[in-house]
Formats: C-alpha cells, structure tokens, sequence
C-alpha cells in the first residue's frame, strides 16, 4: 500500500455518468493531514507515517494530555483531534510537517474504507441476527415471539455452545468495506466521492486506503 488519508464521513448523495446512469456515492472530506512521525524498517521494524487530521482549536487544544502534546510539539505541527499510524511502504518519501491531501487519489482507483459501524446498544436476536419470530402470534401464547428460542440439547451436554446467535451488544464495531471506486475527487474542497456506501455515522471518521485487492476495470465508467 503506497497511498492513504484520514477523513471524515459527511453523507451520501448521487452523480451522474454521460450516459445517464445514477451512481450512489458517498462523501468523505479527506484530509489534509500532517505527517507528525516517520516510521522507517532500519529505525522502528517496519514503514509507516504518523499522520493528524482535523485541528483542534486554541481552547480545546489546552485540554490535550502532555504527552500527546509533546508529540506534536517534536514535530512543530498543530495539535490535531485524530492522530493514526498508516502503514505506507513509501513512508521514506515523506517528512514531518509534510500535508495529505485529497488528490493523492484518482478517479477510477480502488481503495478499502475502514470506519466504525453506528451503536444500536443491546438488542435482541431479531435486530441482531436477523432472526424471525416464534411461535403462533395468536392471543395466549405468551411473550415469547421475539425470543432466542431453543438454546441447546438437552442433559447432554448440559450447556450453550459457543457462538450461539443470542442477543447482547449490536454495532460499534471497526469494519472494512474493500474495493470500493473512487468515481470524483474535488481536491478544492478535500472531497472524495466514493461509489457505494461506507461504515459509520455521519462526521465519523474513516480511512481510506489504497486497495489491498486488484480489481480491473470500472464498474462505472468505460
């Protein structure tokens, strides 16, 4: 992977081709990011950057830990809210203070987007696992309709196996949709259009990627 950026999820929306057909994009506000560290194999075992992304404000950046502080201090970059390590196999081509932008990207290239999916809390089997309800829904039954039903054998062997499907904690987890198209990039605004959807709520934050898996071709434009 030789290219990456921080950004923030800003919603979907549609574009056009010339021929008419609608593509379903989502926007991402990427960067600029400042490099803060350079990581290199003969110093640290391995390549990557230390990149910020969104500036604090004066007030806010007073709240920041010390350490924190001294990281940004070292690098003589102002204190940003999101501090990430992206693993670059170029990362000797960069140096600290260097700025990310948008128009690292192209349109047509493949890219994974890493965000976190939206908190739903504890939820039941049905929302979770999108299980179907049980039993007759006639009056009597009992409420049971939307319960995880049967959990195990019997006597033998007397306990839940593991990975059973049950209800507990649903969403908030890091995900990675991969092979996703860049179909515009507006390097002005620092806006990537991405075809398709991506993890995570509105203004959350995502990386984007260079794509680990080749694809040829597009799917949009020919």
């Amino acid at each position: 992977m030789k290219k990456a950026i921080l950004g923030k999820k800003i919603g979907m929306s549609q574009i056009f081709t010339p021929d008419g057909t609608v593509i379903p994009v989502t926007v991402v506000q990427a960067g600029p990011c400042s490099v803060v560290q350079v990581k290199t194999v003969e110093k640290d075992g391995y390549s990557a950057l230390k990149v910020g992304y969104e500036a604090y404000t004066e007030k806010k950046a007073k709240n920041i830990s010390k350490p924190v502080q001294g990281i940004f201090a070292q690098a003589k970059v102002a204190p940003m809210k999101y501090l990430r390590e992206l693993k670059l196999e170029n990362s000797a081509d960069y140096a600290v203070g260097n700025v990310i932008k948008c128009d690292v990207f192209a349109v047509g290239d493949r890219v994974d987007v890493t965000g976190t999916t939206r908190g739903r809390g504890f939820t039941g089997v049905i929302q979770r696992w999108n299980a179907h309800r049980i039993g007759p829904m006639s009056h009597g039954t009992g409420p049971i309709h939307r319960s995880v039903g049967s959990l195990s054998a019997n006597s033998t062997p007397s306990r839940v196996f593991k990975n059973k499907k049950m209800a507990g904690q649903y969403g908030h987890e890091r995900v990675t949709i991969q092979n996703l198209e860049v179909v515009k990039v507006d390097g002005d605004r620092n806006v990537i259009l991405i075809a398709g959807g991506i993890p995570g709520p509105k203004n959350s934050l995502v990386i984007v990627k260079e794509s680990l898996k080749k694809a040829r071709g597009s799917k949009w434009f020919k």
